[in-house]
């Protein structure tokens, strides 16, 4: 009998070669071939999205691409070989072939949903790639959301094929069972519920986005990223604060980014001792400080607040454009010093506080 026609565990020989050099043919044109698939299907993909790096879809898609084709190949070669009866036993009512070829399909599915998934990865990238070419950063906001949303629905549609296939449980009454213990875990998990509704409230209603700069429960921060449950807040210290989406949505947000205007207040306290002239010049002097700045200073006003037994309160109130607080805080240090030039150039001083204490020694008459 030829070598090849010899039978073990229920095949020749000659199979075993087959399925061994399919295996490894495949593994050695693995990339060459996901590589040429995926840059058939960017033609079409081209056609839609012009502005779409070849090199950068190729490169997403190759990976997960390559280990499908691995997979399923090597699943379906393998399929054609006999099932060693040797290997055939029962195990809690099921046969190790019923098992392996579950097993079979299950890997084919979770490597199939792996390759769903990074063409997800790939359509947000597509669309965040759109999306930087304008300004408003509402769009970046949106793609991010939605990309991981799918995720789990596909996430879940995995399983719900894996234990379909697998399993050979029907879908339509795991589901059924799914909804009454869904309502239990939607009472045990209730916050995180919240969180999600909470998500979308945030997505639609737009009170924020990422990259904005915002006061919520005393936390002070830019938003880097608003996720399914809870949104990612770096603080000035550099350090992360999680705050759950059901808390941005009930507490009041100070989104400082859509501010129109930055304010800048200066309370000066002069010695009651002064005259009127020279309180009208400081005045002016103040006015004229501010004028001078026109082009950072949007408005301005200078008034003679209060007047008192202590001091003369004047108050200076500008506003700018929305600067950065850094070149914010640069324009009002080149305001105080200015004043401060004034007030040395013209001998004006604050008010001191002075506290007279009078202490009566004589004795009191009887």
């Amino acid at each position: 009998m030829d070598f090849l026609d010899e039978i073990y565990f229920d095949n020749t020989v000659r199979s075993y070669l087959i399925v061994a050099a399919t295996i490894l043919i495949v593994l050695i044109l693995k990339r060459y071939l996901s590589r040429y698939i995926a840059a058939l299907c960017y033609r079409p993909v081209h056609r839609v999205w012009k502005t779409i790096d070849k090199k950068a879809f190729i490169d997403l898609v190759v990976e997960p691409l390559e280990w499908f084709l691995v997979i399923f190949i090597s699943i379906f070669a393998i399929d054609k070989l006999h099932f060693p009866t040797a290997f055939d036993h029962d195990i809690y009512g099921h046969t190790t072939r019923d098992i392996a070829s579950r097993l079979g399909i299950g890997i084919i599915i979770i490597s199939f949903t792996g390759l769903v998934l990074r063409l997800v990865d790939f359509i947000a990238m597509v669309m965040e790639h759109k999306a930087n070419l304008t300004v408003d950063t509402r769009d970046n906001q949106l793609i991010v959301f939605f990309r991981d949303f799918l995720k789990v629905i596909i996430g879940i549609v995995g399983v719900l094929l894996i234990v379909k296939a697998c399993f050979h449980q029907p879908i339509g009454q795991l589901l059924t069972g799914l909804s009454i213990v869904g309502a239990a875990l939607a009472l045990a998990a209730k916050e995180s519920l919240e969180n999600l509704i909470a998500s979308f409230i945030i997505f639609f209603d737009k009170p924020f986005f990422t990259d904005d700069t915002v006061k919520v429960n005393n936390v002070i921060g830019k938003i880097e990223k608003i996720g399914l449950r809870s949104t990612r807040i770096r603080t000035p210290d550099k350090t992360l604060v999680t705050v759950p989406n059901k808390q941005m949505v009930d507490t009041m947000v100070d989104n400082w980014s859509m501010r129109t205007s930055r304010r800048a207040e200066i309370k000066l306290e002069f010695d009651a001792k002064m005259s009127s002239e020279n309180i009208e010049t400081t005045l002016k002097s103040l006015q004229k400080i501010l004028a001078d700045k026109n082009q950072e200073i949007i408005s301005f006003s200078v008034f003679l607040k209060e007047i008192s037994k202590n001091g003369l309160l004047v108050v200076v109130e500008y506003f700018t454009e929305p600067y950065t607080l850094k070149e914010f805080d640069t324009l009002k240090q080149v305001v105080n010093l200015e004043i401060k030039k004034m007030m040395e150039t013209n001998n004006i001083d604050f008010a001191s506080e002075v506290s007279t204490i009078v202490i009566n020694n004589e004795a009191k008459e009887n």
